[in-house]
């Protein structure tokens, strides 16, 4: 279908050097990004259906262009979207939603924050030999479905520290959304204002822009999140069990 090819391009956007080549596969996809992000903040479930059209419009755009280690990601992301819409779907007995906007409490915050660190040292210094790996097993798994796909020829990452924090920082944020944390929208901030640098040092001044946005929903998440943990009775880096 030529909706789905990145060479089908809606607009041409003058902005940065050259301007921007905009595909209807990626303005969409982009758009359900939005959707997600915004309706994820308004705590409504249906986030994760616009979630699930995100990851896989992306997933075809990095088949496209020859990012697989980025369309494993995706994947990893389309399954935990599917967990997330069970795990926020579940009710008690009174038709209450089982799982309550809360903060982590003290040991798990600890957890986390001490596996994001190893996970980003180990990133950042193995970062190429890492994607290098997750390219070869995508192609593998693509050839094996009989996709006519070679090994891209892959350049050392521009920024190995950055690019590391926000893959890995991604991951924990989407894992700490589906259970109700506060402090993922606290990582989307970060990870937002990170992409908005990165993109801009490499003139994707559109992508920039774009994530511009993200931010400012984010920290909207954040407010709305922080609202509701107060109202349910969490507090931030509690020592209570949760």
């Amino acid at each position: 279908m030529d909706f789905l090819s990145t060479s089908n391009i809606m607009i041409h956007i003058p902005l940065g050097q050259g301007g921007y080549d905009l595909s209807w596969i990626e303005a969409v996809g982009t758009l359900f990004g939005l959707l997600c992000i915004w309706y994820a903040s308004q705590e409504k479930i249906i986030n994760y259906a616009f979630g699930l059209i995100n990851v896989s419009l992306f997933a075809v755009i990095f088949f496209q262009i020859q990012l697989y280690a980025s369309l494993l990601l995706q994947i990893f992301f389309f399954a935990a979207n599917i967990y997330g819409w069970y795990a926020w779907s579940r009710q008690t007995s009174d038709n209450q939603a089982e799982l309550k906007i809360r903060w982590l409490s003290r040991p798990t915050a600890a957890i986390w924050t001490t596996i994001s660190i190893v996970c980003l040292l180990f990133m950042t210094y193995n970062i190429d030999v890492v994607f290098a790996f997750l390219t070869k097993i995508s192609v593998s798994l693509m050839q094996a479905l009989g996709l006519n796909v070679v090994l891209p020829e892959l350049q050392p990452d521009a920024f190995p520290f950055w690019d590391s924090a926000m893959m890995v920082l991604s991951i924990v944020a989407m894992v700490l959304m589906t259970r109700k944390y506060v402090e993922n929208w606290i990582l989307w901030v970060i990870i937002d204002v990170i992409s908005v640098v990165i993109f801009a040092l490499q003139g994707v001044y559109v992508m920039a822009l774009e994530y511009v946005l993200l931010t400012a929903i984010a920290l909207n998440g954040a407010w709305l999140w922080i609202k509701s943990a107060r109202e349910n009775g969490s507090q931030p880096l509690s020592v209570a069990a949760e």
